[in-house]
């Protein structure tokens, strides 16, 4: 829409969505051209229509009037378009925010932003809601959740990944599947960022994973500037020849993004005219997911770490009492790193609003650590606020036999998505047999399928017994094991219940997980820091031909097999330098202060920050770089340098410490209100030491001009994320050459590219936040 637009004469820094308002005859223009071409489905000019943007205050229009006119043109083209039937998707773009705790924006805020446009779009007349270029899991849970909860229409949902397959935020496609899956939407897939050529490997993920239709709407190659206006590098023909290959994948919904035109898509409609979709299949798999990568069941069995969970354990019942979560953050953390694949997290104490704590862990845990995570609660009210606020699909822990609890439990996982751990017992207790807890796990498989939730979203516990009590009991669990597997159900266990009262529990606790095991279990509760529990974890898969090339046992053994010496020195306690720099990798903020408080007393601020501080913010940013470490984890080391700077800066007595750096200011450009990706960069800037003005969004080049005359800013960063406003940026850096010729210019954004860089002659072009930073390094130098 946008680069049609220009062709209409759009200019620089002017928002698209008031043409509906201003231009009515041009928008719908623009529809009846991709009609004419054989489109199905046309999306509204609402791509940034929000009440952030659309408040009806300083000039700007109210909403309702935005979203309804977007509406009403595309309805008039489409009724005007003949032959077959047409549908207006209402097009729901990204908020230009990042979500807490990235960053300022709530998760209900963005739920009420999304739902706002969405009501007016649903009661305009739109046909479906069509959730595009989203590339947060979590904003693309909000708005998903908002359509759910406004209206009844079809939701497809398009995510923007990159070349590796990520999401900005992290999340791959197997993640982004479970996720939209869980919640129900009609449609998912990709749209924008990329060509088709480049899109390959993303779209054959999707429909690898995916049990629903598949949508790809690439862009038309990659931008660049001719001078006037933004084109794009692959035309109709080579854009349609490659997403014609899409169809052999599975994908079922073909379009296209950011400068396909009306012939692009009249040739892909000719090229695919003949070809029939691949007949859509249900891939039978079950997973959950986090905001990075799923975790599926039934191939290799399934780690669930258990030590946060209050029961047994004095310490964690302190810390939730004393709202202590860096405790509870750490515990998290050393079971990802002892090999945990998913966090069983229980806040259940009598004297404490498990409500409130749940969610808050479930919320904290998810910012420093990338496992998914088994919500554990008997409360609904609890369970729903985690459930809303998880980004990913969890696990829910759990549902029983009895119908008060199916009844509570399955309207929750319907709405939100989840593997559901249902046990075996109901209102006559715990069968003594095999058969009768099979018998509980089949009442649970027939109910749930009447709320709509297939069997692969239910994995069955058989409830391990105390065998101190009966001997015969772990007989049955492991029987019932058996059955659900040849009945072609999953299974979990928590293992260390069938020893209480035993001495040596952990001979016996081996044992029973090796037997387990071996009757079919695919996921066990247990202590990942119990090294004879990792021992068989480890031994079985490769006995069972589970670990190609006994790979990962080998690692674990050599792991196992280092000097007990060595062992005992990295036990022992490390150095508090060590400490601080592993709370700033790991994104631990009040270690990160606790720890700088501590430390100051040993030694200067300088050294901390030269020794401890920036090491760390390097080693996560090279992680960042090579794609081993994301967004989130980059932030939350940002937020946990910041927490060690404060105490430092409290320490200071006035005058003292490093000078800042050189100035730097920074802007997302006129006609943009994204600023994600500016956000980003100014907290990174801010903490290797430099001066940073942050003139917000949507600012004009004189703006901009006038900064840096008065700061002597050596340095100018500008952003944009739409294509339509990039003319606005080389505006911005030909008034800074005739205004500020010393200052250098450094650029990004979505639609940016290197060589689109060079044509706007901007002195460098950064494709992430962090390749800012060494830009702004190698100024500083210069400057010395």
């Amino acid at each position: 829409m946008g680069t049609l637009l220009q062709s209409m004469g759009l200019m620089p820094g002017e928002l698209p969505e008031m043409w509906g308002l201003t231009h009515p005859d041009k928008i719908i223009a623009a529809h009846k051209a991709y009609l004419a071409a054989g489109c199905d489905v046309i999306a509204t000019n609402t791509f940034g229509a929000n009440s952030l943007k659309f408040n009806g205050k300083d000039h700007m229009p109210d909403l309702k009037t935005v979203v309804q006119m977007a509406v009403m043109c595309a309805k008039t083209a489409a009724n005007q378009a003949g032959g077959k039937q047409r549908y207006v998707a209402l097009d729901v773009g990204p908020t230009g925010k990042l979500l807490a705790p990235l960053g300022d924006l709530g998760f209900e805020q963005a739920v009420s932003i999304f739902s706002e446009t969405i009501r007016i779009g649903a009661e305009s007349g739109a046909d479906l809601i069509l959730i595009e270029t989203m590339n947060d899991s979590f904003e693309t849970k909000a708005a998903v959740l908002a359509a759910k909860e406004t209206c009844d229409l079809p939701v497809f949902v398009t995510n923007t990944y990159d070349e590796q397959g990520k999401l900005m935020t992290g999340a791959d496609c197997a993640a982004m599947v479970a996720m939209l899956e869980g919640l129900r939407v009609d449609a998912l897939g990709v749209n924008c960022g990329l060509g088709p050529d480049k899109l390959a490997a993303v779209v054959k993920s999707l429909t690898e994973f995916a049990s629903v239709p598949v949508i790809v709407n690439p862009n038309a190659g990659l931008p660049a500037f001719d001078g006037e206006k933004t084109v794009y590098d692959v035309g109709p023909e080579e854009f349609a020849g490659a997403m014609a290959v899409f169809l052999d994948f599975g994908v079922h919904g073909l379009g296209g993004c950011c400068g396909t035109t009306p012939e692009h898509i009249s040739v892909l409609i000719e090229k695919t005219k003949d070809k029939k979709a691949v007949p859509l299949m249900d891939k039978n798999r079950s997973v959950i997911s986090s905001y990075t990568h799923a975790v599926e069941f039934g191939t290799v069995p399934v780690l669930i770490g258990e030590r946060i969970n209050p029961t047994g354990k004095s310490a964690l019942k302190a810390a939730l009492r004393e709202n202590n979560l860096e405790y509870i953050l750490n515990e998290g953390i050393d079971q990802m790193e002892r090999g945990a694949h998913v966090l069983d997290v229980n806040a259940g104490l009598p004297d404490i609003d498990e409500t409130a704590m749940l969610s808050r862990v479930v919320f904290e845990l998810q910012s420093v650590c990338g496992l998914p995570l088994q919500i554990d609660t008997s409360i609904p009210e609890a369970m729903e606020a985690a459930l809303r606020i998880y980004n990913g699909k969890p696990m829910i822990n759990s549902v029983c036999g009895k119908r008060e609890s199916m009844e509570t439990v399955f309207p929750l996982a319907a709405k939100y998505g989840g593997l559901i751990v249902g046990l075996t017992l109901d209102e006559n207790g715990i069968p003594e047999t095999a058969e009768g807890r099979f018998q509980i796990a089949q009442k649970i498989y027939d109910t749930a399928k009447e709320y709509g939730i297939p069997k692969k979203d239910i994995i069955i516990d058989t409830l391990a017994m105390t065998i101190s009590s009966d001997t015969s009991s772990a007989l049955a669990t492991l029987g019932a094991v058996s059955l659900v597997k040849k009945n072609g159900g999953l299974t979990s266990l928590g293992v260390s219940n069938v020893s209480f009262g035993l001495p040596q529990r952990e001979l016996v606790n081996t044992t029973f997980f090796a037997m387990a095991l071996g009757a079919g279990l695919d996921a066990a509760i247990m202590n990942p820091k119990t090294t004879g529990m990792m021992n068989v974890y480890f031994s079985f898969n490769a006995l069972q031909d589970k670990d190609p090339m006994c790979e990962k046992y080998i690692a674990y053994a050599a792991q196992s097999d280092k000097p007990k010496q060595e062992a005992k020195a990295e036990n022992s306690g490390k150095p508090l330098t060590e400490q601080l720099k592993d709370a700033v990798i790991k994104g631990l903020k009040e270690n990160a202060a606790q720890i700088t408080e501590t430390l100051l007393k040993e030694q200067d601020s300088l050294f901390i920050i030269d020794n401890c501080i920036i090491p760390a913010l390097d080693f996560v940013g090279i992680g960042f770089e090579k794609k081993t470490t994301f967004l989130p984890q980059l932030l939350m080391s940002a937020e946990s340098a910041k927490a060690s700077f404060d105490v430092i800066k409290q320490s200071m007595k006035p005058g003292a410490g490093r000078k800042k750096k050189c100035k730097i200011v920074i802007a997302t450009v006129r006609g943009d209100i994204h600023d994600i990706g500016k956000n980003i960069v100014k907290v990174l800037l801010q903490n290797y030491g430099f001066d940073v003005t942050d003139l917000g969004k949507d600012v004009p080049p004189e703006t901009i001009a006038a900064a840096v005359e008065e700061t002597g800013a050596a340095l100018v960063g500008l952003s944009a994320l739409m294509t339509t406003t990039v003319p606005a940026m080389e505006e911005t850096i030909q008034l800074l050459k005739t205004k500020a010729p010393h200052v250098k210019t450094v650029v990004g954004g979505a639609v940016m590219t290197q060589s689109y860089a060079e044509q706007i002659h901007a002195d460098k072009y950064a494709r992430d936040a962090m390749e800012t930073v060494r830009y702004a390094e190698q100024i500083e130098q210069e400057i010395e």
